[in-house]
C-alpha cells in the first residue's frame, strides 16, 4: 500500500473535489433561506444493522467546509450498529452543516457497506490462517475511501494502484513472451530504475506455478480460478518459496473451503464493486 502522506493526499483530493462537483458556486438553497448567521446542530443516524466506517472521514470534511463546526463522537469507525443508533451530534453554522451532508453520508453509507461485507467475509475465514484482500476494483475517484472501509471491516489492503506493487498477470506474462521472460524483464526494469517493489506472478495451472517457483525474488503467487484440489497442491508445491494467494470468483459459500487449502491470502473485488450503501440519514435535532 502507499504510504500515510500519500493517503492523506488522496483523501484531501477527493474532498477538493467533491465539493467542487457538489457546491459549485454556492450552496444557493441555504444561502436563500437561512441566514449566514443561523447556527443549529444534527445527528447522523443510523437505518440498518451493520458496521459503520468512515466517521474519521466525515470529521474531516466538517473540518474542511468550516472549521468552526464542532463533532461529538459517539460511536467510532469498526463499531457494529443498528437501527436507531446516533453516531455523532455536528453543530454550528447551519449552512455550513447542509454543505457538507451530502458528501458525508454519500462516503459514510458506501464506506459502511464495504466495511460491513468486509467484516462478513473476515468472520467467514475465523479459523483460518487466510486474510482477505481488496482490489483495485474500485469506484474511479474515491479508492482511498473504499480501502480504507475493507481496512475497518478488517479486511487488508491489496496494492493501492499501478505504481506501489508488481502484478504480473495473465496478459502481461502473454503479452512478454512467457513467465520466465516477464519477470527476467521487470526484474530487470526495477534494478535500472532504483525501485524497490514486491513482484506478484499470476499462475492459470500448475504447470505455471512450478516455472514461477524456478525464479528467485517472488513476494507471492496467485492462484487464479483455481480448483480446491489444485489449491491444495500448489500451496504444497510453493511451501516457505513465497506467498500464497487465490482469486477468481470466489464467494461466501467457497471462501472457507479456499482458506482450508492453506492460501496465505484470497482476494475479492466483491468487496468494493458488489454492495449496497448502508442507509444513513443527517437530521437537524
Amino acid at each position: 500500500m502507499i504510504t500515510e502522506e500519500q493517503f492523506r493526499t488522496e483523501l484531501d483530493l477527493i474532498i477538493n473535489n467533491a465539493i467542487r462537483e457538489d457546491v459549485g458556486d454556492g450552496d444557493h438553497s441555504s444561502l436563500a433561506c437561512i441566514p449566514a448567521s443561523a447556527t443549529g446542530k444534527a445527528k447522523l443516524l443510523v437505518k440498518a444493522k451493520g458496521i459503520i466506517a468512515g466517521v474519521n472521514f466525515a470529521k474531516q470534511v466538517f473540518q474542511y467546509v468550516d472549521r468552526n463546526l464542532e463533532v461529538e463522537v459517539l460511536i467510532n469507525d469498526g463499531a457494529s450498529v443498528k437501527f436507531g443508533d446516533i453516531v455523532f451530534y455536528v453543530s454550528g453554522s447551519s449552512q455550513s452543516i447542509l454543505k457538507a451532508e451530502r458528501l458525508v453520508l454519500n462516503a459514510m453509507q458506501r464506506m459502511s457497506a464495504i466495511a460491513t461485507k468486509t467484516n462478513y467475509f473476515v468472520k467467514l475465514l475465523e479459523g483460518t490462517d487466510t486474510k482477505i484482500l481488496d482490489t483495485r476494483k474500485t469506484t474511479p475517484g474515491i479508492r482511498a475511501l473504499e480501502k480504507w472501509a475493507v481496512k475497518i471491516g478488517g479486511g487488508e489492503n491489496h496494492r493501492f494502484a499501478l505504481y506501489d506493487m508488481v502484478m504480473l498477470k495473465d496478459n502481461h506474462i502473454d503479452f512478454a513472451g512467457g513467465i520466465t521472460k516477464a519477470i527476467e524483464k521487470t526484474q530487470n526494469y526495477l534494478k535500472d530504475k532504483n525501485l524497490d517493489l514486491k513482484i506478484i506472478v499470476e499462475a492459470r495451472n500448475l504447470d505455471e506455478v512450478e516455472i514461477i517457483l524456478k525464479s528467485n525474488g517472488i513476494y507471492r503467487i496467485l492462484l487464479d480460478n483455481f480448483s480446491f484440489e489444485d489449491t491444495r497442491k500448489a500451496v504444497k508445491m510453493i511451501g516457505d518459496q513465497c506467498l500464497t494467494e487465490s482469486s477468481g470468483g470466489i464467494n461466501e459459500e467457497t471462501i472457507k473451503m479456499y482458506a482450508e487449502c492453506g492460501v496465505d491470502f484470497i482476494s475479492s473485488g466483491a468487496l468494493t464493486h458488489s454492495i449496497y450503501n448502508m442507509d444513513l440519514s443527517l437530521k437537524a435535532v
